[in-house]
């Protein structure tokens, strides 16, 4: 047997002591995230427990007290919310703005990202270099303008201005992630996809969407959350009719002493759809992570 060999098979034994440091390190640092995981999940079990308390339990005590005392776990805070108008056309209208914000963003930014990527046309780079520089234009620097724009065209506090907004500021991000990760996928496959007379768009759909699903799905998670989360934009260009979740609870606020009950199952609610969302797109998100570390 060669000294090389010797070598390393002498490196890969470890001692008695290192495995015992092994399993001690990983232990601790699998308690330490233990703990930081419990701690960032208090808020939302006891947002959790408040809702399946009365009114009046939540006023007299603490929602720890619940495990003290189960009797005092009941439905009723969520049968009067499915009761409750305000509340729940807000969620309605919520679906109704998130969704198609979502879905135009993905399905415009993956147009123009492959253009980007794969595409030559004029001024592609000097386009390019815009959206970029759109990704640090803050919010708050468009909403009076676009309030005094969709005000004079007629669809300022309604749920089509919102939509337009969360497409308008969502696309910049959405093209930049999206192009990065076109740019990745190998010429070679759309080279011959063309000698088999294949056009843009069969080459978009067939070869271009189905290789970068993880990265889309990322994008969808990312775009769902914020629209689905937002309030200073809803806030704003939305009226009573058109308001969603986030503001509906926000006015409640007023009220908090007798609203409680409204506010613990509304904001559970509220919360639970992105979570829903966000664990249904795990694998696509995780895939989208780790793609640049393959080769």
């Amino acid at each position: 047997m060669s000294a090389a060999a010797d070598l390393t098979i002498v490196r890969g034994k470890k001692t008695a002591a290192q495995r015992i440091l092994g399993v001690l390190s990983s232990g601790i640092v699998n308690i330490v995230l233990l703990i930081v995981a419990l701690f960032w999940l208090v808020p939302s079990i006891g947002l959790f427990l408040m809702s399946l308390r009365t009114s009046g339990d939540n006023s007299s005590s603490g929602w720890w007290t619940i495990f003290t005392k189960p009797a005092q776990i009941t439905l009723e805070n969520y049968a009067n919310l499915l009761g409750n108008p305000l509340i729940m056309g807000s969620f309605w209208n919520t679906i109704v703005i998130a969704v198609p914000a979502t879905v135009l963003v993905v399905m415009i930014g993956a147009i123009a990202a492959y253009a980007f990527a794969w595409m030559d046309f004029p001024a592609r780079d000097w386009l390019l270099i815009v959206v970029i520089v759109l990704l640090a234009v803050p919010v708050q620097v468009a909403l009076i303008p676009l309030a005094q724009l969709f005000g004079a065209i007629g669809i300022f506090g309604s749920v089509l201005g919102v939509i337009l907004f969360h497409t308008a500021f969502g696309l910049p991000f959405a093209i930049f992630l999206l192009r990065n990760f076109f740019t990745q996928v190998p010429g070679e496959l759309l080279e011959a996809a063309r000698i088999d007379g294949a056009g843009e768009w069969r080459i978009f759909f067939r070869v271009i969407l189905p290789l970068g699903l993880p990265a889309i799905a990322s994008l969808a998670i990312f775009q769902f959350l914020w629209t689905w989360n937002d309030m200073l934009v809803a806030l704003i260009f939305t009226n009573a009719d058109s308001m969603p979740i986030t503001v509906a609870i926000q006015s409640q606020l007023r009220q908090f002493g007798s609203n409680i009950d409204v506010l613990s199952s509304g904001a559970f609610l509220s919360m639970i759809i992105p979570l829903i969302v966000f664990f249904a797109f795990q694998r696509y998100f995780v895939q989208a992570l780790l793609a640049g570390s393959q080769k």
